[in-house]
C-alpha cells in the first residue's frame, strides 16, 4: 500500500530514506530549509555522495514519486506520515544539540493545527532516551493545539545507516525497529517497510529510544 510521506531534513538519513521509500512506490516529499538541496533533488540528483543513490533519486523524480520543497505547512497537509530526519550535532560539552529537532517539531505542529485527518510523526533522528516525551511531543502539542495519541500520533523509527553502505543497510538491515505506544501507529509505519526483508520489532517509544542508543554504543565499541 502506497503512503504519502513527508521527510524533514535532506541530509544523509533524509536523502537515503526519501530515495528508498519513493523507489518502493510511496509518494515522498522531501523538506529542507536549504533551497539548494531542494533544487538538487528536484533536478534528479543527489545532495550527498553515496554510491547508487543518484540513480534512485533520478528514477523516483522522473516517475513523480519524489519531489522536494521548503514549504513545511503544505508538506504536512499533503501527507499522512512525517519523518523527522534532521541532524542532532554535538555541543562543545558532548551533549546533543536538539534545536533543529525542536524547531522542525514546532513547524510540523503548526501544519497539524489546520489538518483534520490523522497524521503520524515518526522520528528517525538520533536522540537521547526521553527526547520524544520531553521535547518533541511538547513542541508538537504547543504549536498544533492538539493532543498526541488523540489528534495526531507519534512514534520513533531509528535508522542504522552507515555512510558508504547506506542502501545495503536500508534494504538488508538486521532488524527494523518501531517504537509506538499504540498498535495502529506501529502498523502504519510497518507498511513503509513491506519491501524490506528483515524482522520488525515493535516496542514502546521509550524502549525504542534506549535500544537505538544501546546499538550505537555497541557499534562504536
Amino acid at each position: 500500500m502506497a503512503i504519502n510521506i513527508s521527510i524533514f531534513g535532506l541530509g544523509y538519513v533524509g536523502s537515503v530514506s526519501a530515495a528508498c521509500f519513493a523507489s518502493a512506490g510511496h509518494s515522498v516529499i522531501g523538506v529542507d530549509v536549504n533551497p539548494t538541496k531542494v533544487e538538487i533533488i528536484n533536478s534528479g540528483k543527489s545532495p550527498i555522495v553515496e554510491n547508487g543513490l543518484e540513480p534512485l533519486i533520478a528514477e523516483a523524480v522522473k516517475a513523480g514519486r519524489l519531489r522536494a520543497t521548503t514549504d513545511v505547512h503544505r508538506s504536512v497537509i499533503d501527507t499522512d506520515v512525517s519523518l523527522i530526519c534532521v541532524g542532532t550535532p554535538s555541543n562543545p560539552n558532548g551533549s546533543l544539540d536538539l534545536r533543529h529537532v525542536e524547531r522542525v517539531s514546532e513547524q510540523i505542529g503548526a501544519g497539524l493545527k489546520s489538518k483534520s485527518t490523522p497524521h503520524v510523526v515518526a522520528v528517525r533522528s538520533t536522540m537521547l532516551p526521553g527526547t520524544v516525551a520531553n521535547t518533541i511531543v511538547p513542541a508538537l502539542e504547543r504549536e498544533s493545539g492538539k493532543k498526541a495519541g488523540l489528534d495526531f500520533f507519534i512514534c520513533i523509527n531509528p535508522e542504522f545507516l552507515r555512510e558508504g553502505s547506506s542502501l545495503k543497510d536500508f534494504y538488508s538491515p538486521p532488524f527494523t525497529l518501531i517504537g509506538a505506544d499504540d498498535e495502529s501507529t506501529a502498523n502504519t509505519v510497518r507498511q513503509l517497510y513491506e519491501n524490506v526483508s528483515a524482522p520488525v520489532f515493535v516496542t514502546s517509544v521509550k524502549t525504542a529510544e534506549m535500544i537505538k542508543y544501546a546499538c550505537n554504543c555497541f557499534h562504536a565499541l
